[in-house]
């Protein structure tokens, strides 16, 4: 008989978010930079004045402390965090960055503080799916090749590139003004500002599912999700449905069933789609000949994942650069 190796996920991967007023960004981001390396955790951690925005990696002790200190700041007293176990960092350097959103939405305008959808948790959009799917529109606030590899049964979804394109869409949207709207999205921070924007375009009934698809995974078992989640750090995507996991997405070359996500090789085209294991390795993770034979085609390990070079990587950099330009 062969033992499986039983994988240890010692690790934590964060997703979190938080509308609150900071009043000084670039001085809470060195500060919170400082921190991050403190307890070596790593990721992308974007901070405005209306709030904070991060998904990281670390140790599970580490990402405790972490959640600990966040909440126990009265500005941050409400932040959800979803948490996921892993076996390792799920990125390889830190970023915190001071942006003038925390989500790229262009709605600058909007403020979910004041007034956004009010809040679905993951049981009661579990039992809506089930008994009220036909009364209630469920809206994928997402991007194409998020949803294209994953979404909830029956969802409506937009054909949009990035969430800054979702404004352009509410002509769209004008036939469901009257009907009852629940929005989603992956961790619920596009949603608190989609909701607002609906509601501050007439739309009677606005709802959001809190926390997003990774909350729902995590709380309830992700029944009804169909395919992955697209994610937005090295695992690319996660599985969220483990009660009745379907794939609904193909492969860009062969057409068959896949739910693996591929960057092209070739870094001038770059494109994001499902590759099949069987066409990666034919075209050497290209998705179509003319890019596999491209001078800019990168070597193929077999993931179609492509992270940066460190290239020098200084997790101090940001910190030290801002200390000079105040002396």
């Amino acid at each position: 008989m062969i033992e499986t190796k039983k994988v240890m996920k010692n690790y934590s991967i964060l997703l979190y978010y938080c509308y609150t007023p900071i009043e000084n960004p670039e001085e809470f981001r060195e500060q919170h930079h400082l921190f991050c390396l403190s307890h070596n955790l790593r990721g992308r951690i974007i901070i405005a004045s209306e709030g904070i925005n991060g998904t990281v990696s670390g140790l599970k002790s580490d990402c405790e402390t972490y959640m600990q200190t966040l909440k126990a700041d009265p500005r941050f007293a409400d932040i959800d965090f979803k948490v996921e176990s892993f076996d390792k960092h799920a990125f390889q350097k830190l970023y915190v960055r001071v942006k003038p959103e925390i989500v790229h939405s262009d709605l600058l305008t909007v403020d979910p503080r004041k007034r956004t959808g009010k809040y679905v948790e993951p049981a009661e959009f579990k039992q809506i799916l089930k008994d009220q799917a036909d009364n209630v529109v469920i809206l994928d606030v997402r991007s194409n090749y998020e949803h294209s590899i994953g979404k909830f049964k029956n969802a409506l979804t937009l054909d949009i590139e990035n969430f800054r394109d979702f404004s352009q869409k509410i002509a769209e949207l004008e036939q469901y003004k009257d009907k009852k709207i629940i929005t989603y999205c992956t961790g619920g921070i596009k949603c608190e500002k989609a909701s607002a924007y609906l509601l501050e375009n007439g739309f009677a009934d606005v709802a959001q599912l809190h926390g997003g698809i990774v909350k729902y995974g995590i709380e309830a078992g992700g029944e009804d999700f169909e395919g992955k989640c697209y994610v937005f750090d090295g695992r690319v995507i996660a599985d969220v449905n483990h009660i009745n996991p379907k794939v609904i997405s193909k492969c860009y070359v062969c057409g068959t069933a896949c739910d693996r996500m591929v960057n092209c090789a070739n870094s001038e085209c770059n494109v994001h789609v499902p590759i099949c294991e069987k066409c990666g390795w034919d075209l050497a993770g290209a998705c179509s000949v003319a890019c596999q034979n491209h001078p800019e085609k990168r070597p193929y390990d077999g993931t179609g994942y492509y992270q940066k070079d460190l290239n020098g990587y200084d997790p101090y950099q940001n910190v030290k650069r801002l200390k000079v330009s105040q002396s």
